[in-house]
């Protein structure tokens, strides 16, 4: 045990919880004797640690071939532990149980531990996580529900956790009290991360990422948006608008990029910038045959005279590297620093890139571009941040999340502003046209038309649709 279990032990907290059992759709065999838990985590101790020094000295990309690694050490391991209990007088385990502790002990190593029932389980949303037996489950119809434990302790939750970041292969994923947050994507595409020795008990977050192949018809039976801004959208990406998509956290922006890229044409070339994958457009190569999936890299916990990260490549590398790949649209997962400008220049010099940005409204989304810029680290006045944003970005499109869960009734997200940007304005400041403003319930209803809107008649819009004032479903009933 490292010391910083020793630390996380001492803290006292404990809960009981069975041995997870379960690995990437793998299950120990029904029948199959009982084994000893103590046994199966010394046991996976030695192979992770094992594991874990021969990722770091020989990069295996490849999730089948670490886990072929995995058994070629566990196998060693279980003939020590054999010629070990011969040679002390004992006879050798059954063959049915050295199985079920070789199950065993995959499966703590290549699954979740006590959170793998939650990740799959398809109807939870998020998984909050503060201490191994304060637990609670976010469902995606709205109800919060307190779980069961995930782990016997707060030390074993570490340990899990410093096991899961062990997987990646690289020095760039530790978690140590020198290193007290972690983010990872898990194998399924969902978002992990994690806090310890900088909050009392060790803090995790897992967003799920349930809905992957979505397109625009599809959000409308949900509420997102209605028929006629569904097609305002599909149009304004045909005609190859730049696209900002606003809203704070949950929201739904992600989904959203996900289902405007989805109305990208099957043989456009374009490259997708994330922090961690999120979009997961690469998954989909029915439909995208041609796209260029990009990830960050934290890199490793050696700095050069400049303080940088050996190995770091930062969304500002990828969005420059980009920029030289031949590809028609980039979108950025989401725009939070220097990136930023890269990311207005291959607006400015193409057509229809998006990101995601946090923003309260959509206006706030626009002076947030302006406060990043200013923050990238360069020379720039507010005005000229201004008029690059104004000859960058076309359109900006607001998502609200309301919860009413806490009354028992539902998470609504839906769309509530579209922004057109149309040069500049009076005061250097971007001209705009609220294209799509609330209605009384809060809903995107069509306000005005903007400039562009030839643009958009030209690619199949009928402009017709923007003279109504309220929410119109699918079939055309307001």
């Amino acid at each position: 045990m490292t010391e910083d279990l020793r630390i996380a032990s001492r803290n006292g907290h404990h809960s009981p919880v069975a041995l997870p059992r379960i690995i990437d759709g793998e299950r120990v065999a029904p029948g199959a004797p009982p084994v000893d838990v103590a046994t199966v985590r010394d046991i996976r101790r030695t192979v992770a640690e094992a594991l874990a020094a021969r990722l770091q000295a020989d990069a295996v990309p490849d999730a089948a071939a670490r886990r072929e690694l995995a058994r070629s050490l566990l196998a060693s391991e279980l003939s020590a532990r054999a010629r070990a209990r011969v040679q002390s007088g004992l006879d050798p385990w059954p063959v049915e149980t050295e199985m079920a502790v070789a199950a065993a002990v995959m499966a703590a190593l290549f699954g979740l531990g006590g959170l793998q029932p939650l990740v799959d389980d398809p109807l939870v949303e998020n998984i909050e996580v503060d201490g191994c037996d304060s637990v609670w489950i976010s469902y995606a119809d709205g109800r919060d529900r307190r779980g069961e434990p995930v782990a016997d302790s707060d030390a074993e939750l570490i340990e899990l956790l410093q096991l899961l970041a062990a997987r990646t292969g690289a020095d760039e994923r530790t978690f140590t009290s020198a290193h007290p947050s972690l983010h990872l994507r898990l194998e399924d595409g969902s978002r992990l991360a994690a806090m310890a020795w900088t909050t009392p008990r060790p803090h995790v977050v897992i967003r799920r990422h349930r809905v992957k192949d979505v397109d625009l018809d599809d959000l409308v039976p949900l509420g997102t948006l209605d028929a006629v801004l569904a097609g305002f959208l599909r149009s304004a990406v045909r005609a190859g608008k730049n696209v900002v998509v606003t809203g704070l956290q949950n929201a739904g922006k992600t989904t959203l990029v996900r289902a405007l890229a989805n109305e990208f044409g099957p043989m456009e070339r374009f490259a997708t910038i994330e922090k961690e994958y999120e979009l997961h457009l690469h998954d989909l190569p029915e439909r995208h045959p041609r796209v260029v999936a990009m990830e960050a890299r934290e890199g490793s916990t050696e700095r050069d005279a400049q303080g940088r990260r050996s190995g770091e490549v930062t969304l500002t590398d990828l969005v420059t590297d980009a920029l030289r790949m031949n590809l028609r649209r980039i979108i950025v997962g989401e725009v939070r620093g220097a990136e930023v400008l890269p990311m207005l220049e291959a607006m400015s010099t193409g057509d229809g890139s998006m990101c995601t940005l946090h923003a309260r409204s959509a206006q706030h989304g626009i002076d947030r571009i302006v406060t990043l810029c200013l923050s990238a680290g360069i020379s720039m006045t507010e005005s000229f941040a201004y008029r690059l944003l104004a000859g960058s970005v076309d359109l900006v499109v607001h998502l609200n999340l309301v919860d009413e869960s806490a009354d028992g009734g539902p998470k609504r997200r839906f769309v509530t502003d579209v922004i057109a940007i149309e040069g500049l304005g009076e005061s250097s400041r971007p001209a705009t046209t609220t294209v799509f403003g609330p209605g009384q319930d809060g809903r995107a209803v069509p306000l005005h038309r903007p400039a562009f809107l030839p643009d958009l008649v030209r690619v199949g819009f009928d402009a017709r649709l923007l003279d109504g004032d309220a929410w119109i479903d699918r079939a055309g009933a307001r």
